[in-house]
C-alpha cells in the first residue's frame, strides 16, 4: 500500500469535512424519482437544487451570473486603435518640434511627408518605418511602440507568447513562422489518417507554450480558445475599425509567410473546434474605451469561459454532466469554495453508484431492487413515526417472531431469555449497592427476556391505480411511497408474510419495487379493476399463506373491462364494465380474500361504486389521501 503526501491547498476533498448522508440524498430524489422522472432527471434537479442547507448548481450559476456582471461593468474593452493613434500623435508631436527648431530645406519637406500621413494607424505605421526621423526620441518611442504592437498581436493570437522571447526580432519571429508552419504539418497529418509526433513537436517549440499541453488536442483547444476570442473581439468592431486593425497587423508583422501560415492555422483550428463561439459579438460598448490588443483578447477570452460555465452548470442541453463544469474555470471565476461545492455535488453521484442504490442501465441510471427497499425504508420510518402502536406479547402460539425489544422477566414466560440485558442488570445493580469482587450474581428482577409477538402469516396484493389521472391529479407520489414502506415493513418485520404488488391502468401486471420508480408513467386511459382482481386472485391463490387481503388504491371509477384478451375502455363507465368489476371483486370475497379499498377522491360516481363494491364483498371502502392514506394502511397492517 502506497501513500502520497502534498502541501494542503485549499482544494483537495477534506475526508473530514461535510460528509454525505446517504438516506438524505434518497429522500431528495424520491418524489422526482416516483413521479417518473428517471434516475438521470432526478440526479440533475437534485444538483441543481443542492441538498438541504448546502449550495447546488443554480446557487453557484447566480454567483456566477454575478461575478459576470461585475466583470463587465469592470472592464473597459477596445482594439488598439485609439491607444495607438494617441502614440503616434505624440511621436508626430515630438518630430515636428525638432523639425520646427531646424531652418532647412529637409526639415519643410519632412514635414509636407508628415502632413501626407494616412489618418489610419495601419497607413501611418507602414510609412513611418521608411521614414528618417530628425527627432532621436521620436525615432525611439517609434520603435518602442512597433515592439509593443508585435508583442500585443503575437499574444492576442497565442496567449502569452511574447514572454517566451527574449526580443520580437525577425530571428523570433522566423521561429514562430516555423512553429505555426509545423502545426498545421501536423494537422494535415491527422487529417490524412496519421499520427502526427506532438512530443517532438514539444521538444522543438515547448517553449512558445507556457500551458504545457499533455497532447495534441489539449493544444489545439488552447489555441483554438484563443483565436475564437480574437474572431468575438473583431467581431465586435465596426467594419472600418476592422479594416485598420488589419492593417495595423499587417503593417507590424511585415512577414507575408508567417501571415499565410496565421491564416491557414484559424482555419483549420474553425474546421476542428467548430462548436467554441466564432464571430459572436461581445456586449455592445465594449469597443468604446482604450485597451491593448492582447488584454481586450484576455478579456474576450475571460467572457467566453464565463459564458461556458454558465452553460455547464444549468445543465439544460442534451448529455448535460456536471462532470462538463470544468473546475479550473469554476476557480478563476468564483474561487476555492466554490469548486469544494461542485465536489461535493460531484460525490453524490459516485456514492449513488458505489452504495449499489443506482446503477447504470443502457447509459441511463437506475435504482436498483436495493435502492427501491431503502427508499421503501425511508419512507416507512417517516410514516411511522406519526403511528402510535403498542405490541402488545404473547406467550405462546405458533410463528412467534422477535420485536427486536426486550422487557422484564415474569413467571410462566416461555419468550427467550436476553443475556446481554439481564447481565447488564445485574452488573449496574451490584455497582449501585457499592459491593466489591468480580463476582456477579443475579436475580430474578435482573432478568429480562426477548419480547415476542404472535401473528398469522399473512399474503397481501396492493393494487396501485397507475392510470394518467394519477400523477395529474397529485396522488402518484404518495401512492407509490406506501407501497413501498408496506414493502420495507414486510420485508424488515415480518418476513413470514408475503406482498404482490400489482399495478393497473387499461391492463394489470405485476410489479417489483424497483418499477415503482422507474422512468416514467403510463399516459393510457382506463381504470381496468377487473382485471386487478383477477390477477390479485391467482397470485394470492397460488400463495400458501392462510390469511389474503387485497388492498387496493385508486382515485376513479372502473372504466376498462377484459372482452376476451382485450381491454375495452368507456366513459362514462358503462354496465358492463361496472357488472364485470363487481363479479371479479365477489369471487375474490367467495375466495376468503378481505378487500380494503382506499378512494383518493370523492367524485360521487366513484363513491357510489365503492358503496356496492362494499356491500357486494363485505369489504372496507375508505376515503382517505396523501399520507394519512399511508398511516392508515400500515396501521391496520401492524394491527392484524
Amino acid at each position: 500500500m502506497r501513500a502520497r503526501y502534498g502541501r494542503w491547498d485549499g482544494t483537495q476533498d477534506d475526508p473530514l469535512g461535510d460528509p454525505l448522508d446517504l438516506g438524505e440524498v434518497l429522500d431528495e430524489l424520491g418524489d422526482d424519482l416516483l413521479m417518473g422522472a428517471g434516475g438521470d432527471v432526478a440526479l440533475q434537479r437534485l444538483l441543481q437544487r443542492g441538498l438541504r442547507g448546502q449550495i447546488g448548481l443554480e446557487q453557484l450559476r447566480q454567483r456566477l451570473e454575478a461575478a459576470r456582471r461585475r466583470f463587465l461593468e469592470g472592464t473597459n474593452l477596445s482594439g488598439p486603435l485609439q491607444e495607438v493613434r494617441e502614440r503616434l500623435d505624440r511621436i508626430e508631436e515630438l518630430e515636428r518640434a525638432e523639425l520646427a527648431r531646424r531652418d532647412d530645406e529637409d526639415a519643410r519637406f519632412a514635414e509636407l511627408t508628415l502632413d501626407a500621413l494616412p489618418r489610419d494607424p495601419g497607413g501611418a505605421i507602414r510609412e513611418l518605418r521608411e521614414y528618417p526621423f530628425a527627432s532621436e526620441e521620436a525615432a525611439t518611442e517609434f520603435d518602442a511602440l512597433l515592439g509593443d504592437l508585435r508583442q500585443q498581436i503575437l499574444d492576442a493570437q497565442f496567449r502569452d507568447l511574447s514572454s517566451a522571447m527574449r526580443d520580437v526580432s525577425a530571428e523570433e519571429l522566423a521561429a514562430i513562422t516555423d512553429m505555426v508552419a509545423d502545426l498545421n504539418a501536423m494537422l494535415a497529418a491527422r487529417a490524412r489518417g496519421e499520427e502526427p509526433d506532438f512530443d517532438a513537436f514539444m521538444a522543438r517549440h515547448g517553449r512558445f507554450f507556457p500551458e504545457d499541453p499533455r497532447d495534441l488536442d489539449e493544444l489545439l483547444e488552447v489555441l483554438a480558445r484563443r483565436m475564437a476570442a480574437m474572431s468575438q473581439f473583431l467581431a465586435s468592431l465596426s467594419a472600418e475599425q476592422r479594416a485598420e486593425l488589419d492593417a495595423l497587423s499587417r503593417a507590424v508583422l511585415d512577414d507575408l509567410d508567417l501571415q499565410f501560415q496565421m491564416a491557414q492555422l484559424q482555419a483549420n483550428l474553425r474546421a476542428a473546434l467548430p462548436g467554441l463561439p466564432w464571430d459572436q459579438a461581445v456586449p455592445d460598448g465594449w469597443a468604446d474605451q482604450s485597451m491593448p490588443l492582447s488584454g481586450a483578447i484576455d478579456a474576450v477570452e475571460r467572457l467566453a469561459e464565463f459564458d461556458e460555465l454558465r452553460e455547464a452548470l444549468a445543465g439544460d442541453y442534451a448529455g448535460a454532466s456536471i462532470d462538463d463544469v470544468d473546475e479550473a474555470s469554476l476557480r478563476r471565476a468564483l474561487g476555492d469554495d466554490a469548486v469544494r461545492d461542485l465536489r461535493r455535488l460531484k460525490r453524490i453521484e459516485r456514492m449513488l453508484e458505489e452504495s449499489g442504490l443506482f446503477q447504470r442501465e443502457g447509459g441511463e441510471l437506475a435504482l436498483t431492487p436495493r435502492g427501491a427497499r431503502k427508499l421503501g425504508e425511508r419512507a416507512l420510518v417517516r410514516l411511522l413515526e406519526r403511528i402510535e402502536r403498542r405490541v402488545e406479547p404473547r406467550a405462546t402460539g405458533p410463528d412467534a417472531e422477535a420485536t427486536g425489544q426486550t422487557r422484564p422477566w415474569r413467571f410462566g414466560d416461555r419468550e427467550p431469555l436476553a443475556v446481554r440485558r439481564t447481565v447488564h442488570n445485574a452488573v449496574l445493580r451490584r455497582a449501585g449497592e457499592g459491593a466489591g469482587g468480580a463476582r456477579v450474581t443475579l436475580r430474578p428482577d435482573d432478568f429480562e427476556v426477548e419480547e415476542q409477538e404472535v401473528r398469522p402469516r399473512t399474503a397481501t396484493a396492493l393494487l396501485l391505480d397507475l392510470s394518467f389521472s394519477m400523477p395529474i391529479k397529485g396522488h402518484f407520489v404518495p401512492a407509490k411511497r406506501m407501497a413501498l414502506a408496506l414493502h420495507a415493513l414486510i420485508e424488515g418485520r415480518y418476513r413470514q408474510d408475503s406482498l404482490h404488488l400489482i399495478g393497473f391502468s387499461d391492463y394489470a401486471r405485476q410489479l417489483q419495487p424497483a418499477d415503482l420508480a422507474a422512468a416514467g408513467f403510463e399516459r393510457v386511459y382506463g381504470t381496468n379493476m377487473q382485471h386487478a382482481f383477477l390477477l390479485a386472485r391467482r397470485v394470492l391463490a397460488d400463495d400458501p399463506r392462510p390469511i389474503k387481503q387485497v388492498i387496493m388504491v385508486t382515485d376513479g371509477e372502473p372504466t376498462a373491462h377484459l372482452v376476451g384478451d382485450v381491454a375495452e375502455f368507456n366513459w362514462p363507465p358503462i354496465p358492463a364494465t361496472i357488472e364485470a368489476t363487481l363479479r371479479e371483486a365477489m369471487r375474490l370475497a367467495r375466495a376468503g380474500i378481505r378487500l380494503h379499498v382506499f378512494l383518493l377522491e370523492d367524485d360521487p360516481g366513484l363513491v357510489g361504486f365503492a358503496d356496492r363494491l362494499a356491500s357486494s364483498t363485505g369489504g372496507e371502502v375508505v376515503q382517505m389521501r396523501g399520507e394519512a392514506m399511508g398511516r392508515r394502511i400500515l396501521h391496520d397492517y401492524l394491527d392484524t
